[in-house]
């Protein structure tokens, strides 16, 4: 089957770990960070959102220097960047300088993470994928449990301050790791052409982004929503990254023994439920109700979506293929925290989540379709393969 388990693999899914919960530290509290910087919840979305806008930008350039020019300098680069960047939050004073902190450290987070999930794709055998996007993703599910408490304590008893420096402190391990990660070199021929764009992801990154577009209601406008209900935000990302824990190692082996259709379309429909759940929430239960099914359902679609586009792309366009999911992930959250706030002040919080409900039903939609037409695709291919591998085009054999 392939050994999973190397250092190498350990080394990458342990500098996720510390990188992401940098982040999630962020998640429930930025808000509040824009709130006291005098910003408006309109506001809220904009600045949350610009963080991922960036990293929509330079996500699909990243992709194609990695397949040029191989992993490992983008891994130290991108982690020293988000590492330098992380140091200036706690010199902000406005919501401008804010807004174009975010933007830049969307910058380093694009080549970070681009970098590091590519280099796992690279080890991880073809046989265990599903299993090992499963156990990588742990690490950010780990990071969501964590961070989201963490930064909640960390503001109430050492203020915005003691949050930072406790996020540096994790950037700070992250790059420690990522400077003794041992890789191959990889990289092409320098006359090939880098390649930023591959069209054949483009309709499952579009799904992708309808898919994540609640995501970004939930890490803007959820810790004031909760908030308005007396339930801490920290409980919400508690539970989430509970189940989210349980549902990924197994997650990912249904999606190696089974067709990814399956997972996939399960998965989202039971998203779409949460969300309906936490719209009409008024207290504790009802949200812990509504992170568990999330964690269970969105839990469920990141590691099968990503082996799915992975499985799409040739071997040498998996830089393309990690950064166009990525990029998507990203434009989701990102449209997703600026559009809801936009249309917050006319709706409130009950009709919000009904709108991020239906845009995963319209991801869901989307999806049928689309692994309807693979399913064909494929299985005319390989009838063609079977019965007359002549009839198959010099592009076909390369499939």
């Amino acid at each position: 089957m392939g050994r999973l388990w190397t250092s190498s693999f350990i080394i990458l899914t342990i500098s996720m770990l510390f990188l992401f919960t940098s982040v999630c530290l962020l998640i429930p509290t930025l808000p509040f960070f824009i709130k006291n910087l005098g910003g408006t919840e309109s506001q809220v979305g904009i600045i949350v959102g610009t963080f991922t806008i960036s990293a929509v930008i330079f996500r699909p350039i990243i992709g194609g220097f990695l397949d040029r020019y191989g992993r490992k300098p983008f891994i130290v680069f991108g982690l020293i960047l988000f590492l330098v960047l992380m140091c200036f939050y706690n010199w902000v004073s406005g919501l401008w300088i804010l807004i174009l902190l975010r933007f830049l450290h969307g910058i380093g987070w694009a080549i970070s993470t681009t970098s590091i999930g590519t280099a796992v794709t690279d080890i991880v055998p073809t046989t265990r994928r599903g299993e090992g996007m499963g156990w990588y993703g742990l690490a950010m599910t780990i990071s969501m449990a964590v961070g989201p408490m963490l930064g909640i304590w960390l503001l109430q008893k050492y203020s915005f301050h003691g949050l930072f420096s406790v996020a540096i402190f994790f950037s700070i391990i992250a790059l420690l790791l990522g400077l003794i990660l041992k890789l191959p070199i990889q990289f092409q021929h320098k006359a090939r052409r880098i390649e930023l764009f591959d069209s054949s992801m483009f309709p499952v990154g579009l799904a992708i982004v309808f898919l994540t577009i609640p995501y970004g209601g939930i890490t803007a406008f959820l810790p004031l929503f909760v908030e308005s209900i007396k339930v801490n935000a920290g409980t919400f990302f508690l539970m989430y990254a509970v189940s989210l824990s349980f549902i990924r190692p197994i997650a990912g082996k249904l999606t190696d023994r089974y067709d990814e259709s399956v997972v996939i379309k399960l998965s989202v429909i039971i998203s779409s439920m949460a969300l309906l759940v936490l719209s009409f929430s008024s207290g504790l239960v009802g949200v812990i109700f509504s992170a568990i099914l999330y964690g269970i359902g969105f839990g469920s679609a990141q590691p099968a979506i990503q082996t799915y586009m992975i499985n799409l792309a040739r071997p040498d366009r998996k830089g393309i293929a990690n950064a166009s999911y990525f990029t998507s992930f990203d434009l989701g959250i990102g449209l997703g925290a600026i559009i809801l706030g936009w249309i917050y002040p006319f709706i409130g919080y009950q009709y919000l989540f009904i709108v991020c409900a239906i845009s995963i039903m319209i991801s869901y939609f989307m999806l049928v379709i689309i692994l309807r037409r693979t399913r064909k695709i494929t299985s005319h291919y390989n009838y063609l393969k079977t019965n007359n591998p002549k009839n198959l085009s010099t592009k076909d054999q390369q499939m």
